[in-house]
């Protein structure tokens, strides 16, 4: 068997002459020079960088505030474990298979390899449609319950579990193959690459992790966008009442491009796999492991953005960066960003306040305001 890779196994599908009956050759077809791998690894060791440090420093935000502890935020803190996770364990790994089609690591952290990537991917965008849809019940249906921090909680166990199970299958099939010259990590379906087995499981996994949770999130965010947008805000609302309506817009219009900049990353690295399972002959193009490269750095770069889009488009996190980094020279934390993150409002006080905010929207027939994430972030 050729060495191959399914959906986010991530492990090169390049080829470098091994014949189906075990015969090979001796020269790799891929070989770079060394100008042209150097450039390669700064542009990975940029994305794992920036995301490890990122998303950590996103965690660190969320659980040393209290103010930032909220049910939303947990979907948050998940997300960027998620985005960690793929850039620490499996971003460099890839990169050097990719870049020798020689697999150094060992069966064991091959099979890892082909399990972290699918449960890291389906937990960051489960997360996202999480908070899609804690958006939704919070706009659209401002009055029933929300999520509690302890079902939050496991619903986020929820999501790992399936995680889990959604991987395992490919996890159990990755063996290795020693050649003469190099070794190879594979997923070894029952019927071969190309097979019903690795087909529909293919198919599965874009579905679940690319196809369905962006539909949830489209449907979602274009009623909540319809709401805060569609609807005029009655010209004697309290001031409260709109700077509540404005920061609703800023937190859906920051989650929105989040999603879009997940959705656009991924998509070519699905079209790659998908015309790969018809046309396995691409696999032996020349120029292949360069587009490879390129649509695998694509793709793992979305782990890195999220805190780059919640600094740029979030008050609260913009202040949580600056005291994240204020041993940076440049860096300057002011009384406001202390107040940004220390200041909390009891429980008490928030649940009147949405309460009567709601009475008030309901009967301007709009849409009622709660909390706005004011206890999430300020946009």
């Amino acid at each position: 068997m050729e060495a191959t890779s399914d959906p986010l196994s991530f492990t090169s599908v390049l080829n470098d002459g091994d014949d189906d009956d075990g015969n090979e050759t001796s020269t790799n077809l891929f070989a770079q020079p060394a100008w042209q791998v150097a450039l390669w690894a700064l542009a990975y060791s940029l994305v794992v960088l920036v995301s490890v440090v990122g998303n950590v420093t996103v965690i660190w935000i969320i659980l040393a505030h209290r103010r930032m502890r909220t049910v939303t935020n947990y979907f948050i803190v998940n997300l960027a474990f998620s985005d960690a996770s793929m850039a620490t364990f499996n971003t460099v790994f890839n990169f050097v298979y990719a870049l020798h089609n020689d697999w150094y690591f060992g069966l064991g952290y091959c099979k890892f390899q082909n399990f972290i990537p699918i449960t890291a991917v389906f937990s960051s965008i489960y997360s996202m449609a999480a908070i899609a849809v804690d958006r939704y019940m919070a706009i659209i249906h401002p009055l029933r319950a929300r999520l509690s921090s302890t079902t939050t909680k496991v619903v986020i166990g929820v999501i790992w579990a399936v995680a889990f199970s959604l991987a395992f299958p490919q996890c159990f099939y990755s063996s290795t193959k020693v050649y003469s010259h190099r070794t190879i990590c594979m997923v070894e379906w029952p019927d071969d690459y190309g097979g019903k087995h690795q087909l529909s499981y293919q198919i599965a996994v874009i579905i679940l992790i690319y196809l369905l949770p962006l539909l949830v999130m489209l449907v979602t965010y274009s009623m909540v966008g319809q709401r805060l947008w569609g609807s005029k805000i009655p010209g004697e609302a309290s001031d409260h009442y709109q700077n509540q309506i404005q920061a609703k817009r800023k937190v859906v219009k920051m989650m929105i491009v989040v999603v879009t900049t997940f959705a656009i990353c991924w998509l070519p690295y699905h079209i790659y796999f998908i015309l790969g399972s018809f046309k396995k002959d691409i696999y032996n193009q020349h120029y292949i492991q360069q587009v490879y490269l390129a649509i695998f750095w694509l793709a793992m770069s979305s782990t890195m953005y999220n805190p780059i889009i919640y600094c740029c488009l979030n008050q609260r996190f913009r202040s949580g960066f600056r005291r994240a980094f204020r041993w940076c020279p440049f860096i300057r934390v002011s009384e406001e960003d202390d107040l940004e993150l220390r200041h909390m409002r009891t429980f008490r006080t928030t649940r009147s306040c949405r309460t009567e905010t709601a009475s008030v929207m309901v009967q301007n027939h709009v849409n009622a305001p709660e909390e706005v994430m004011s206890e999430l972030i300020k946009s």
